[in-house]
C-alpha cells in the first residue's frame, strides 16, 4: 500500500452516500426480486421478510450454529461485528455477508427442497436469452475477418464493457475504437498488458481470469480466453468464479456452462468460439476454479496462502468488474490520483484491472482526466457504468 495514510474503509453510515443507498435501498429491492424469481412457500417468505427488517433496521446477527461455512466467517469477522448495525461496519463486509444472510433465508444451503437452487438464475437466464445477446454474438462474424492483432483488441474491449460488449465487439473498422471506447475510458494500460499475453509457440504461461458477472457480461470474458488460447498467448487459463450466487449476478460454474451451451446453440462464429472453448475445458487448458474467498467480504490483501501461490505463478491475473476492483485497491476512499501500482504492490504478481466504473472507489487517474470528468460529469461518472478503465501493475 502507499506510503501515505491509507483512508478508512467504506462504510454504509453516512446518508446520501452511494454505499448507504446499496444498503438501504438496493438491498431490500434484491428481497423482492427474489421473492417474485421463484415460486418459493411460505416458510421463505417469511424469512425473506425477516431478512428484509433486520438489514434496514437491525443488528447483524451470527450464523446459526450448524452453519456449513460458521468458523469461515467467525475467521473474517462476524464475531467483531455481530451485534452491529449493517451500516456502521465496513461496506464491502456488509453486502457480502447481506447475500450470505438471502441464501441461507432461501434455503440454498439446505437441507430442504431449495438447496443449491441458485435465487438469481431466472434473470440470469433471461439475459442470455435476450434479443441483444444475438446481436452482440452475430458481430462476431464480420470481426472473424479482421486481422488477430484487431481481434484481440476488440475481444478485449468487449471483456471490459461487459453488457456493453458491442462496443468491443464492433470495433472492426479503422478509428472505430477511438469513436467509441476511448473516450470513456478514464485509464487505459493496455499496452502494458500485451508483453504480459505475448505469442509463443509453444504457448507458456497461466492466465487467472477472475471473472465478475454471468451473462451476458461472462461471454466476453470466456471469447477473450478462446481468443489467448488460439493464438498462443497462454498455454493455460484458470477462470475463477464464485463458490455460490452472490451480489446478483456474479458468475458461478453453472453460469459458466450456461454461457458455453449458449454459445454452442447460437449461428455463425460464435458457434465456433463455443466449441473450441468446450474442447479447452475437457482437454484441461481451460479450467473452473471456484475458491472459497472469492465470495469473501475482505480485499485481496488478506488473500490465503493457496490462493497467493495460483496469483503468483499466473501470467498475468485479470481481475473483472466493480467488486473485484474494490477488492483489489481496498475498499478505501483513495484520492484518485493514487497510483495503481502503489495501491496493489503487495500481489503477488502482474495484475490488470478490466473495470466498468460502478462505486466511488478509484485509483491510477491524472490530475487532469479527474478535473475533467469532474468538471463535466458532477461526480457521476464514478458510479454511472458509463466509463471504464485498464490498469496494470507488474
Amino acid at each position: 500500500m502507499p506510503d501515505t495514510p491509507a483512508p478508512p474503509v467504506l462504510t454504509g453510515d453516512e446518508p446520501g452516500s452511494f454505499p448507504h443507498g446499496v444498503l438501504a435501498e438496493r438491498h431490500p429491492a434484491i428481497i423482492r426480486q427474489v421473492r417474485d424469481a421463484l415460486p418459493y412457500g411460505p416458510d421463505v417468505h417469511r424469512a425473506l421478510d425477516a431478512l428484509l427488517a433486520n438489514c434496514t433496521e437491525g443488528v447483524i446477527e451470527p450464523l446459526p450454529a450448524d452453519a456449513h461455512d460458521r468458523d469461515r466467517w467467525r475467521a473474517w469477522g462476524l464475531d467483531t461485528y455481530a451485534g452491529r448495525s449493517w451500516f456502521e461496519v465496513p461496506w464491502l463486509w456488509s453486502e457480502s455477508y447481506f447475500y450470505r444472510r438471502l441464501l441461507h433465508a432461501v434455503g440454498y444451503f439446505g437441507p430442504g427442497p431449495w438447496q443449491g437452487v441458485d435465487p438469481f438464475r431466472p434473470a440470469k437466464l433471461a439475459e442470455l436469452d435476450a434479443p441483444e445477446t444475438d446481436e452482440e454474438l452475430a458481430a462476431l462474424d464480420a470481426l472473424a475477418a479482421r486481422p488477430v492483432e484487431e481481434r484481440g483488441r476488440a475481444l478485449l474491449h468487449g471483456s471490459l464493457w461487459g453488457n456493453r460488449a458491442d462496443l468491443g465487439f464492433r470495433l472492426s473498422d479503422a478509428g472505430a475504437e477511438e469513436r467509441a471506447a476511448a473516450p470513456a475510458l478514464v485509464a487505459d494500460d493496455s499496452e502494458a498488458l500485451h508483453p504480459l499475453l505475448a505469442p509463443a509457440r509453444p504457448a507458456t504461461g497461466t492466465l487467472c481470469l477472475v471473472a465478475d458477472n454471468a451473462g451476458r457480461e461472462l461471454i466476453p470474458d470466456l471469447l477473450l480466453a478462446a481468443h489467448l488460447l488460439a493464438h498462443g498467448r497462454v498455454a493455460r487459463v484458470v477462470l475463477h468464479v464464485k463458490p455460490c450466487p452472490y451480489y446478483v449476478s456474479d458468475a458461478t460454474t453453472a453460469d459458466v456452462v450456461d454461457a458455453l451451451r449458449r454459445l454452442t446453440a447460437a449461428p455463425g462464429e460464435a458457434a465456433s468460439y463455443g466449441r473450441r472453448l468446450w474442447a479447452a475445458m475437457t482437454d484441461g487448458t481451460l479450467t473452473v476454479r471456484a475458491h472459497p474467498f472469492a465470495a469473501a467480504p475482505l480485499p485481496y490483501d488478506r488473500m490465503p496462502d493457496d490462493l497467493r501461490a495460483e496469483f503468483a505463478a499466473a501470467t498475468p491475473t485479470i481481475t473483472k468488474g466493480d467488486l473485484n476492483y474494490r477488492r483489489l485497491v481496498g475498499d478505501r476512499p483513495w484520492p484518485a490520483t493514487t497510483p495503481f501500482a502503489d495501491v496493489t504492490a503487495y500481489f503477488p504478481g502482474p495484475v490488470a484491472a478490466l473495470r466498468t466504473l460502478k462505486s466511488d472507489v478509484i485509483t491510477g487517474l491524472s490530475e487532469d482526466t479527474e478535473a475533467a470528468l469532474d468538471a463535466a460529469e458532477d461526480g457521476r461518472w464514478r458510479t454511472g457504468g458509463t466509463h471504464a478503465l485498464i490498469q496494470v501493475s507488474t
